[in-house]
């Protein structure tokens, strides 16, 4: 028969499938256009912390804002061409930039410049502040910085993005136009012992030295607030001073005591930092060039009235996020866990404060503790906790001339956790139920000094921290040389504690979500754990060879005497002695096997747990996508299977 051939059933299913996927293709090019029109900015973070999506804080700061603010963003693309690491960052950045303007419905406006060597571009870089850096040998300079202006002409800069603050993107780009739209800033006191706005003995003696320098935390907080110095004998708080940073208080006199209560009973809002072992001010000369005796520091008078009470005489060790320090030099072991400085992580910060709730890592330096004391009557939230594999010990332990060493052989936890820092909340009555004390002696009391106010006029709201080197720069920040600036990056979030305290207590939770966004390293907390652990077995039995081998020293020399003393030369070695030698080599080589027992369990927990670790990031993901493609054409022939039949 003639007329037209019909097609094979392979044919046929050939051109379906071809036909299949052209459809797909359109398919997929018609969502990306229509996604592109509708939605140009729709995407989904899957990263575990979010870290591409803006926070409600910045969210809430550009969608209040009133008055337009213009963002000028200076980058030469010879950076990118030169540093490709730059380039991406430029990308993300010029990205987030996008966004702000998105958000801000339009009252955040994006300019974008290209520097030229020589132009008038460059002449407003420089104008503005911005740094520029010689990328190769010519001289030639380059420039990655950003310019914010607002309507009465204030300005904002950032000189240089510099990639180590990328984590801090957010919080830097959203700070510069807070503050263009904010210019009444809130009023703090700050009310102190320590050095915190820079020690001018010490830079008059040496100059340029970091300790000399006001601290970071201070510097931070003066972007934000109008800070006020309050003085140590002040005997009355400014009324306009809503928080109040009281910090290692030491011998304050009735008079300013009384200044401090009163201020908490009229309402106003406290952060107190007390320590029983300062650190920080351990490691700087008196006025007499040695260290001072005292180092600790408190408020009892006033805590103990309002039910609170914070440690003056011990200090909580950790060994869970312990720092690594350098060991004595007779030491074996060039490096050791000392528990007295650590870092807080995890469940050891509260994730149910918003002052705390995106932290990552706090840290803390010869911490004490708070607790509420017996039928106190006010409410206490912890912010910072100890771990699990903490203990208590006395603050002499650290004090003077303390011995990481030692202390890790005889660390001990006891499975309890305790409160380092804490927000109190409740109705509490004066400290002076008679009143105001005198002022001290050869001063007169203040024009309009205020009215008794024998209890809190509503529930008090203040911060208790048992320690004031959480404000110490070397424990959380670190500060750099970049071509003649200091650039200041944290290492962990105490200085962002801080400023969301002073933001929540202040009345403003706006910048609080984006101070400490997601942190692009993530430890291995279980490898750290198995190391920490063999290491303080480590320390323990090597804390016992040393007292054998110093046992068996003073043996030795007993039986040398005594052989001295019945007229024996003491070169000649007796029987006896040569049995104390003999046990005393054997004891020392049994107990040098097991520390050698010991660390070759160390290296193989670690070394198992890292192959693990390679097997399941190398091969888990392309695993799972087999084991689900396999799935898949199991199911597709079954159907098919099913379909025939």
């Amino acid at each position: 028969m003639s007329g037209t051939p019909t097609p094979r059933p392979g044919t046929r299913r050939i051109w379906s499938s071809a036909l299949g996927v052209l459809a797909a293709a359109l398919l997929a090019i018609g969502v990306n256009m229509l996604v592109d029109r509708v939605a140009p900015r729709a995407r989904i973070d899957l990263t575990q912390q979010r870290l591409y999506t803006l926070s409600d804080g910045t969210r809430s700061v550009l969608q209040g804002l009133t008055d337009p603010v213009t963002l000028r963003l200076f980058y030469s693309r010879r950076l990118g061409t030169a540093v490709p690491a730059y380039g991406a960052y430029a990308e993300r950045v010029r990205a987030m930039l996008e966004e702000y303007v998105a958000v801000s419905g339009g009252r955040v406006r994006l300019e974008v410049f290209d520097p030229e060597p020589f132009s008038e571009t460059e002449d407003r870089a420089l104008a503005f502040g911005l740094q520029g850096v010689p990328v190769d040998q010519s001289g030639e300079q380059i420039y990655f910085g950003l310019a914010g202006v607002n309507l009465l002409d204030d300005e904002r800069t950032i000189p240089f993005f510099q990639p180590e603050r990328e984590r801090f993107l957010e919080f830097d780009l959203t700070r510069l136009v807070y503050e263009l739209s904010n210019p009444r800033r809130p009023a703090i006191g700050v009310l102190s012992s320590l050095p915190v706005n820079g020690d001018p003995r010490m830079m008059m003696m040496m100059r340029g030295n970091p300790a000399a320098q006001p601290y970071a935390v201070m510097q931070t907080l003066r972007q934000f607030y109008t800070v006020q110095d309050v003085a140590l004998d002040a005997q009355v708080i400014a009324p306009d001073i809503q928080v109040l940073l009281v910090i290692h208080p030491q011998n304050l006199p009735d008079a300013t005591l009384y200044a401090i209560d009163q201020f908490v009973m009229r309402g106003g809002k406290l952060i107190a930092f007390v320590d029983p072992h300062s650190e920080g001010q351990a490691g700087r000369p008196g006025p007499g060039g040695r260290p001072p005796a005292q180092t600790s520091s408190n408020l009892d008078r006033l805590f103990h009235a309002w039910g609170v009470e914070a440690a003056t005489d011990g200090v909580v060790l950790d060994l869970r996020g312990a720092w690594r320090v350098r060991a004595s030099p007779t030491d074996r072991v060039q490096a050791v866990d000392y528990v007295a400085w650590y870092n807080l992580q995890g469940d050891s910060i509260s994730d149910a404060e918003v002052a705390t709730a995106q932290l990552n890592q706090v840290t803390v330096a010869s911490a004490g503790w708070v607790r509420l004391r017996d039928g106190a009557t006010v409410e206490m939230v912890p912010l910072l906790r100890s771990s699990d594999r903490s203990m208590r010990a006395n603050v002499e332990r650290v004090r003077e001339n303390p011995e990481p060493a030692r202390i890790l052989a005889e660390f001990r936890p006891d499975g309890q956790r305790r409160t380092i820092a804490a927000r109190i909340r409740g109705e509490v009555a004066t400290a002076f139920p008679e009143g105001p004390p005198a002022p001290p002696e050869g001063a007169e009391r203040p024009e309009g000094f205020p009215a008794h106010v024998a209890r809190s006029s509503g529930p008090a709201n203040f911060v208790v921290f048992a320690d004031a080197d959480v404000l110490e720069d070397r424990y959380w920040v670190r500060v750099q040389d970049f071509f003649g600036q200091q650039v200041a990056t944290p290492i962990s979030d105490n200085g962002a504690m801080v400023a969301n305290l002073v933001d929540t207590l202040s009345g403003g939770d706006a910048l609080i979500s984006l101070r400490s966004r997601g942190e692009s390293l993530r430890p291995f907390t279980v490898v750290e754990d198995i190391r920490r652990d063999a290491d303080a077995r480590f320390r323990q039995t090597e804390r016992e060879l040393t007292e054998r081998l110093q046992q068996t020293e003073r043996r030795l020399r007993e039986l040398r005497q005594g052989q001295q003393g019945q007229g024996q030369s003491s070169a000649v070695i007796t029987p006896e002695q040569r049995a104390e030698i003999d046990a005393a080599r054997a004891q020392i080589l049994q107990t040098r096997q097991q520390l050698r027992a010991v660390q070759l369990d160390l290296r193989r927990d670690i070394e198992g747990m890292e192959t693990w670790l390679r097997i399941l990031n190398i091969a888990g993901v392309p695993l799972m996508l087999a084991l689900f493609a396999i799935g898949l054409g199991v199911a597709r022939a079954r159907r098919r299977a099913a379909a025939r039949a």
